[in-house]
């Protein structure tokens, strides 16, 4: 087992933020600090987690196990529960429900919860147990109805094609429609997986009577975590949602405090050179009202405030009436992207929240709403971030000398061939192909220089034909390269299969293919596995040799 350690700045598609976040200097984490007050390299988080009340941990214990139990969570998962029950603080991660569980990224965040909650019980001497919030209120239908995998020729995208023709929370939306659908998809997933033993989990999880992708997405991952003891808990119900509504009853009342506070903040944060990840804007508010159709569904619609009034859904409401809902139906009311983990930290003692790096960025803005709402902000830790090597891919990679860096690079297969080409070429050729080259970036350096010498004119037309006489080598280099493509079939066919495998689709492997096709490969203890590689020791992008 190999495992390699990359900056984070070389992963494609990072933003300026999350760079800074991971990697910055001592410049950049004083500007940060204003944002993110706690340093999320170092154990002190660790040591300031919150109490919560002896009759709030009552009930959300209970409220807990009852899910547990539901999911046919481990005893290990139980005995977690009863740890909060009884002081224990909390690392927090969550994310939407998707289909057979979506991609890896679901697998690193829990098993970054798993170690971070073990490294802090050791580093505080307090019980830190790990959650997995499922993010079942959310009503992006088409990002949480389909799983990629990886084919020897493609990657393949699985759907339910569920449809909803309004906006309704995902969690509670049933997997079969009676369309046969749900069928195709897991033979079709079974096949894909080889019918190893997790082919039979997904079919005793989402072919269940009632299945909904809340719910059987719950009892996966519960099963992928049950030796860890992962509590994975659906907040959607009255329980929980009673549990945090202090929260929602001020993101009521201080509507327009809060407003104004993440206006600022978001204007801060560009002052600064960063990007604002929720666009705020005047009316809106952190909250969705969920009411019932006229065919009993549950449709999630946003509130607005406009006029001293609110509206959602064609509907208007007053603050009282909200309010009242809230008193009586706590459930009806969801929070928004920057008010969500707000929430979720009212209800837990959360010692951290280990984030992606969209969260990370909600994170600077949210923190604003931590201080007015709950007068402290949780520390966000970054998830364990990392690349899985098979074993043929890992072996195909070295005998071609490809850096993983080299292969974000190429971006497209076609492109990696051509390195794979020039790489393959015979010694003589290279050392022409250099020499020249070398030589005539040389004397082109000095000419331009003697050209703008002579006139500013001169120089700019020397510098345009150098470019065009540069442009034309390398021409000729890549053509060598097709040239040895061509001859050694192979090569595009490691190139693709490094590709489809890494790099698919020009996205992180982490982000498309799913993580159960890794655990049909590699069993039960990939799990375990992650959990090792997500301490603190690499802060970037890690790449992992199976």
């Amino acid at each position: 087992m190999q495992a390699e350690c990359y900056p984070i700045s070389s992963v494609p598609g990072t933003t300026k933020l999350f760079r800074d976040f991971a990697e910055g200097g001592a410049e950049s984490a004083r500007v940060l600090r204003r944002w993110y007050p706690h340093e999320p390299f170092s154990m002190e988080w660790a040591k300031q987690a919150p109490e919560l009340s002896a009759g709030h941990r009552e009930k959300l214990a209970n409220a807990l196990r009852a899910q547990v139990i539901e999911f046919s969570g481990s005893e290990a998962a139980l005995a977690n529960v009863e740890k909060l029950r009884n002081g224990a603080a909390a690392v927090v991660t969550g994310q939407q429900v998707a289909l057979f569980g979506g991609p890896l990224l679901t697998l690193l965040k829990a098993a970054t919860a798993v170690r971070k909650a073990q490294d802090a019980t050791y580093a505080s001497g307090r019980e830190h147990v790990p959650v997995f919030w499922l993010a079942t209120e959310d009503h992006d239908l088409v990002e949480a109805d389909q799983v990629a995998f990886a084919t020897k020729q493609a990657v393949e995208t699985i759907k339910l094609e569920l449809r909803a023709d309004q906006p309704r929370p995902v969690g509670n939306i049933p997997v079969d429609d009676g369309s046969g659908a749900l069928t195709a998809a897991l033979e079709r997933a079974s096949e894909l997986l080889e019918w190893a033993p997790v082919a039979d989990w997904l079919r005793e999880f989402y072919a269940a009577p009632h299945a909904t992708l809340a719910n059987a997405f719950g009892k996966l991952l519960t099963r992928l975590f049950a030796k860890q003891g992962l509590v994975v808990m659906d907040a959607s119900t009255r329980a929980f949602h009673a549990l945090g509504a202090t929260v929602l009853r001020k993101a009521i009342e201080q509507a327009k405090e809060l407003e104004t506070a993440l206006i600022t903040r978001s204007k801060n944060l560009e002052d600064a050179g960063y990007h604002a990840q929720v666009k705020v804007e005047a009316a809106m508010s952190l909250l969705f009202l969920i009411s019932t159709n006229e065919v009993g569904e549950r449709v999630r619609y946003s509130l607005r405030r406009i006029a001293g009034e609110w509206k959602a859904g064609g509907k208007t409401y007053s603050t009282a009436e909200l309010l009242a809902i809230l008193e009586s139906e706590p459930e009806r009311l969801s929070p928004n992207a920057l008010l969500r983990a707000v929430f979720q930290d009212a209800i837990f003692p959360t010692a951290a929240y280990v984030a992606g790096p969209a969260e990370v960025a909600y994170f600077a803005q949210s923190s604003v709403v931590y201080e007015k709402i709950l007068g402290r902000v949780t520390p966000v830790l970054p998830r364990l971030s990392a690349t899985l090597l098979e074993p043929a891919i890992a072996q195909t990679m070295a005998a071609h000398e490809v850096s993983l860096q080299q292969v974000f690079e190429a971006k497209t297969a076609d492109e990696l061939a051509l390195r794979l080409g020039a790489r393959a070429m015979p010694i003589e050729g290279k050392r022409k192909i250099a020499a020249v080259g070398n030589a005539m970036d040389a004397e082109l350096t000095a000419l331009t220089e003697y050209m703008g010498s002579l006139s500013g004119d001169l120089g700019r037309a020397a510098d345009v034909s150098s470019n065009k006489m540069r442009y034309q080598m390398n021409r000729l280099r890549r053509m060598a390269a097709a040239f040895e493509v061509q001859k050694e079939a192979s090569l595009k066919k490691h190139a693709a299969a490094i590709m489809l495998s890494v790099f698919p689709d020009g996205h992180l492997q982490e982000r498309v293919l799913a993580g159960v096709g890794f655990v049909a490969r590699h069993g039960e203890g990939l799990a375990e596995l992650l959990v090792e590689h997500a301490g603190q020791e690499c802060p970037g992008h890690r790449v992992i040799t199976l």
